[in-house]
């Protein structure tokens, strides 16, 4: 489009688009849906994640321990119960999220088989769809693909709760295959890569067979499948107020059907401030490596870390990625449990000072916060801070970062829309008030 007609034009959707602070206090909006205090404001209700970061004492929020359940049991325990019994738990999580209750080891066996059995997708879908036009960024080709389905589906527009169980066990399944083969699109058709297509085995887990399906050689160790299950477990669900899954809600609410509404999704997760927090995290630490010449100093870390809040280093924006969250405060569970498993990769896989590294950044940051910003609010890591680092360890590109976050919270977006379509049958409709001044048509002569 012509340079000096948008540049013209620019100027004049400013002045139309802007609305002064002050009239957002006056007609009390709760900008970003959020209270003065800082905490959400309270729009719906749910019983498939609950997410606790902090105490509210006589309207202040209070910091405390966080802690994350899905279906009301602590995902802690969840993490424990799996690992201590050499499983993977991803589709444990799976069908507690959806049908509300941990399944017995007959229905875990079931819903294993029936997640291995939709795992592949229709015959032509690859070479046809994802083969045939690649994307430079792999969430929109995950969008288009989620979209793609909806015609290979006989009834899509049926929003009863059996058809639209179905459907999102199938989506469960197929999203790990539509993110790896359009990533292996990508890296054929824009990078000049090697060319590459693995079909799932049965008998593998979620997580094995994104990396069986990944990897040009399907090699990988079974540490490296346990942390990414993990990373699957951790992301599957993170309460109804976060904005992908508030997306689901609201658009699950007019009605539409399934492929629609979780494409939606995918296009709020894509957004930097929401699903593309690793990513920073990641170059934050790569400019950090890059210009200290001492990384295991505490002092010229600490340094650096100052810089980056002062805006004169990194991508200048003034904020330690990773560290601090919207609702936790003193921990993110998620990330205590991500760290632990992080360091038993980084010494299989030969990350050991890199990750004292993001163990000093992460213990440094918080005071260097308090000391440079004046500030007495209580932070910590929260899991953005760790699963960068978890995914390259593994060797996954970082077009594959937030994709990977899709594959684990399509199953908590499945949930929330089961809900929405079951108990809420109003479609959602919040206000906004218009603070234009009225003005009179203007025939174009006398303009």
């Amino acid at each position: 489009m012509d340079k000096v007609f948008l540049d013209k034009m620019e100027g004049k959707v400013l002045e139309c688009s802007t609305i002064s602070p002050e009239l957002y206090s006056e007609y009390n909006v709760k900008r970003g849906l959020r209270n003065s205090n800082g905490t959400g404001v309270l729009v719906g209700l749910t019983k498939v994640g609950d997410v606790h970061g902090y105490l509210l004492d006589e309207g202040e929020t209070v910091p405390d321990t966080g802690r994350l359940r899905y279906r009301g049991i602590d995902v802690a325990e969840i993490a424990s119960g799996f690992q201590k019994e050499k499983r993977f738990g991803f589709e444990e999580v799976c069908y507690l999220l959806l049908f509300g209750a941990l399944p017995n080891k007959e229905e875990y066996d079931e819903f294993r088989d029936v997640l291995a059995i939709n795992r592949l997708l229709p015959e032509g879908f690859v070479q046809g769809s994802i083969l045939k036009f690649p994307s430079k960024d792999i969430m929109n080709k995950l969008a288009r693909s989620i979209l793609v389905s909806y015609s290979f589906d006989e009834n899509p527009d049926n929003v009863s709760l059996k058809n639209v169980i179905s459907q999102s066990i199938k989506l469960i399944a197929q999203f790990p295959l539509m993110a790896a083969y359009s990533y292996i699109s990508k890296l054929h058709y824009m990078l000049n890569g090697s060319l590459y297509i693995h079909h799932p085995r049965i008998d593998y887990s979620h997580a094995e067979n994104f990396l069986h399906i990944l990897r040009q050689d399907n090699k990988f160790s079974s540490l490296e499948a346990e942390v990414l299950d993990l990373c699957l477990v951790l992301h599957a669900e993170h309460g109804g107020g976060n904005n992908s899954t508030f997306t689901t809600h609201v658009v699950s609410s007019s009605g539409t059907d399934t492929y629609s509404t979780i494409a939606s999704s995918v296009g709020s997760l894509k957004g930097p401030k929401h699903g593309g927090a690793n990513i920073r995290v990641k170059r934050m630490m790569d400019d950090l490596k890059a210009n200290v010449k001492n990384t295991g100093s505490d002092t010229e870390v600490e340094n650096y870390l100052v810089k980056i809040l002062k805006k004169e280093v990194g991508d200048k924006s003034g904020l330690i990625y990773g560290i601090g969250h919207a609702v936790y405060t003193k921990s993110d569970p998620r990330a205590v449990l991500l760290k632990e498993k992080a360091g038993s990769l980084a010494v299989e896989n030969g990350y050991e000072e890199e990750y004292d590294l993001y163990k000093r950044v992460e213990r440094l940051s918080p005071q260097v916060f308090a000391d440079t910003k004046g500030s007495d609010k209580v932070i910590s890591a929260n899991v953005d801070f760790y699963s960068g680092m978890v995914y390259s360890m593994l060797g996954i590109p970082e077009d594959l970062f937030t994709p990977i976050f899709a594959m684990a919270r399509v199953a908590g977006w499945s949930a929330h829309r089961i809900e929405e379509l079951a108990f809420n049958p109003r479609i959602m409709r919040p206000a906004y008030k218009n603070v234009f001044s009225k003005s009179a048509y203007v025939p174009i002569a006398e303009r």
